[in-house]
């Protein structure tokens, strides 16, 4: 059977970052060291594929901590970090807690107690809802932080005190959505506070550089990546503000809508930063059952971040 030519360019870097490698780590260590079962509240990470892998294990997801029994076996908390109370709850029914909140989403919650002690004013660029933002929201009491989402919402935004403000920001959102937000704010409010540099974290500002150069060459990108996951829905913005005519949000190969490929020559490939390898692998096989693939890689940075096990494992394995 003869087989269309596409040419696939598949972004680099893509996939799992450091943070949520770390929290599988996390879960898995748990069930290695304590036995099944262990309690995680909320998704791990936003990844139907990896959550399976790791309820077959023996990982029990709960959504709030009173669906944890009496029990001596370890709860985690998610990637995504958790407001104040989640943690004071936990000790208060003597739960064994480990935390595997990304460290660059722990960073932001640092810099938010920071500005609340300077007694400054704090905006939270970010999407209502997501468990990042609530997490962060929940580090301060109520109405600490006012959130910001839209460009609509920076203009409209009235401070209590304009010359004592600060922003932070969700880690996964568009790099060129928040420095529009982070624009108005500045020239709105000139002596607003920022982070040195910027809380967007690496991967996700890393896979979005990836898109932008691979998006003007190709008529469609594939994003590997959950419905609820930020940076991947940010991904298919990205592709498509940047010159690729239509990019698709798919969970693995079994979701390519087959005919909207049809006659087309140059796709594109990326994962968000919560999707495995091996489901990236899936869809380049079901591609090559298909079309005669000529793969070609599009590096735009190398990645070698690593981040520690929470203590409590660390010191158990010392």
């Amino acid at each position: 059977m003869h087989k269309p030519k596409i040419t696939l360019h598949l972004c680099a870097p893509r996939g799992f970052c450091a943070g949520v490698d770390r929290a599988i780590q996390v879960v898995e260590e748990a069930l290695r060291r304590y036995g099944a079962p262990v309690y995680v509240r909320h998704e791990i990470v936003h990844n139907r594929f990896v959550v399976d892998t790791l309820k077959e294990k023996g990982a029990i997801f709960v959504e709030e901590l009173d669906e944890v029994p009496a029990t001596d076996q370890p709860v985690i908390f998610s990637a995504h970090g958790v407001p104040k109370h989640v943690p004071e709850t936990a000790e208060g029914r003597n739960l064994l807690y480990l935390d595997a909140t990304c460290p660059l989403v722990s960073k932001v919650h640092k810099e938010a107690i920071l500005h609340e002690r300077r007694g400054r004013e704090i905006v939270l660029i970010g999407h209502a809802g997501h468990p990042e933002v609530e997490g962060t929201m929940g580090q301060l009491p109520a109405g600490a932080i006012t959130l910001i989402e839209t460009p609509e919402d920076a203009r409209a935004f009235t401070p209590r005190d304009a010359g004592n403000l600060a922003w932070i920001s969700q880690t996964t959102l568009s790099v060129d959505d928040t420095a529009e937000m982070v624009e108005i704010l500045k020239e709105r409010f000139p002596q607003i506070t920022g982070p040195q540099k910027g809380d967007i974290c690496y991967a996700t500002t890393n896979r979005q550089e990836a898109v932008k150069a691979v998006a003007p060459k190709v008529e469609r990108m594939l994003v590997v990546g959950a419905p609820n996951s930020s940076n991947s829905r940010r991904l298919v913005e990205v592709a498509e503000r940047n010159g690729c005519a239509k990019a698709t949000l798919i969970r693995r190969a079994a979701e390519i809508d087959w005919d909207d490929l049809a006659g087309i020559s140059d796709i594109g490939l990326t994962a968000g930063a919560s999707a495995p390898e091996v489901l990236v692998e899936e869809v380049v096989e079901a591609l090559r059952e298909r079309f005669e693939v000529k793969l070609e890689v599009v590096t735009t940075a190398e990645e070698d971040i690593t981040f520690l096990l929470p203590r409590t494992l660390r010191e158990q394995a010392a």
